[in-house]
C-alpha cells in the first residue's frame, strides 16, 4: 500500500470513490479510479464488467495454451472489493473499516500469485518446453513487440503474439489499437495532477481534510503522509494491533474525506482537467471506450454470463 503518487498517477486517475487500480467508489485523489464523463462514444467499464472481461481472456488463453499442448488452470479472479481502495485519498468509510488500506488484500493476492498451480507446473516442465510454455504464454521479443507512447513521455513495449495477445485480440478486436488506447487514457492523468495537485481549490479542500483529520486524533496534512509513516507507527505491533491500527486511521481518513469537500472537489477537478486533455486525446479515449464495450460484449457471449 506504499506505492508513491508518482507511481500512482501514472496508472491511474485522480479520483474515483473505488478503485485500487481505475474505479470510481472507495478512494478519490491524483491517481484512483475513473474520471467523470469524458468525449467519446462509449463508457468505461465498471469493475464488475472489467471482472468479467477477465474471465473471458483467462479461458480464451486457457484454450490457447492447451491447443499448443500445455496445460493451463485459469486463475482466480478479484472481487469488486478486491479493486477498491487504491487511490489518492479513501472515500468510503464501510470499506476502510473492512480493509483498512487494503494490506490483507495484498497479502492474499500475493499468496494467490505464490500458490498459481500454473507456475509449478511450468517449473517442473523440462527446460525446453518450460521455454516454449513461456514464450506461448507470454511471447517475447523473437515474436515482435508493440510499441505505444505513453503522454507522459516515454514509451511501453509489449509481445506481439502469445497467447495472451490472441486472447485479448479475440476480446478487443484489434490488440494493438487496443494496447495503444489503453496506454493512451490510463496515463493521462500523469499530464495534469501535478497541476491540480497546486490548484488553490484542491489545497483549500486538504486544508478542511487535515483539520477534520486533527479533530479526530490524527495530524496529518495530506493522506500520504498517513501511509508514508504508517509502516514505523505499526512497527513492534502485534499482526493484529498493526492491523488495527491501519483501519482506525483508513476510516478517519475516508470520513474525513467525505465529511469535508475534499472527495467531492478531488471528484470535479479530476473531471475539469482531463477534460482538456481530451481536446488532444480525445480520439484515443474514445477507442479505448468503445473497445473496452467491445471485450465486455464477446466476453458475454464466452462465459454465458452479465456482471
Amino acid at each position: 500500500m506504499g506505492r508513491s503518487l508518482a507511481m500512482k498517477c501514472a496508472a491511474a486517475l485522480l479520483v474515483g470513490a473505488t478503485a485500487t487500480g481505475c474505479s470510481t467508489a472507495a478512494t478519490a485523489g491524483p491517481s484512483g479510479g475513473t474520471a467523470g464523463p469524458v468525449a467519446g462514444q462509449g463508457r468505461e467499464l465498471s469493475d464488475a464488467e472489467r471482472i468479467l472481461v477477465r474471465r473471458a481472456e483467462q479461458e480464451l488463453v486457457k484454450e490457447c495454451m492447451e491447443e499448443a499442448g500445455f496445460e493451463y488452470w485459469a486463475g482466480p479472479l478479484p472481487t469488486v472489493d478486491d479493486l477498491k481502495g487504491g487511490g489518492y485519498v479513501l472515500t468510503d468509510p464501510n470499506w476502510a473499516k473492512r480493509h483498512g488500506y487494503g494490506s490483507r488484500l495484498q497479502e492474499r493476492l500475493q499468496d494467490t500469485q505464490r500458490d498459481d498451480p500454473n507456475n509449478a507446473y511450468a517449473n517442473a516442465l523440462p527446460q525446453a518446453e518450460r521455454v516454449r510454455y513461456s514464450k506461448t504464454l507470454e511471447g517475447g521479443p523473437s515474436s515482435g513487440m508493440l510499441t505505444a507512447e505513453l503522454p507522459g513521455g516515454g514509451t511501453v513495449q509489449t509481445p506481439a503474439d502469445s497467447c495472451q495477445v490472441d486472447a485479448k485480440e479475440q476480446l478487443y478486436g484489434d490488440f494493438e489499437t487496443w494496447f495503444r488506447a489503453e496506454k493512451t487514457a490510463t496515463g493521462l492523468s500523469s499530464l495534469y495532477v501535478p497541476a491540480l495537485l497546486k490548484d488553490e481549490r484542491f489545497t483549500s479542500a486538504l486544508r478542511e481534510w487535515a483539520a477534520c483529520m486533527r479533530e479526530a486524533g490524527h495530524s496529518y496534512a495530506n493522506p500520504q503522509k498517513i501511509r508514508a509513516g504508517l509502516p514505523d507507527l505499526t512497527q513492534g505491533l502485534s499482526p493484529e494491533e498493526a492491523y488495527a491500527t491501519e483501519v482506525d486511521l483508513a476510516v478517519a481518513e475516508a470520513t474525513c474525506a467525505v465529511g469535508t469537500s475534499l472527495a467531492d472537489t478531488a471528484h470535479e477537478l479530476e473531471n475539469e482537467y482531463r477534460a482538456k486533455e481530451l481536446k488532444r486525446y480525445g480520439e484515443d479515449v474514445a477507442a479505448y471506450e468503445r473497445m473496452g464495450l467491445t471485450a465486455l460484449a464477446r466476453a458475454e457471449e464466452i462465459t454465458g454470463s452479465t456482471a
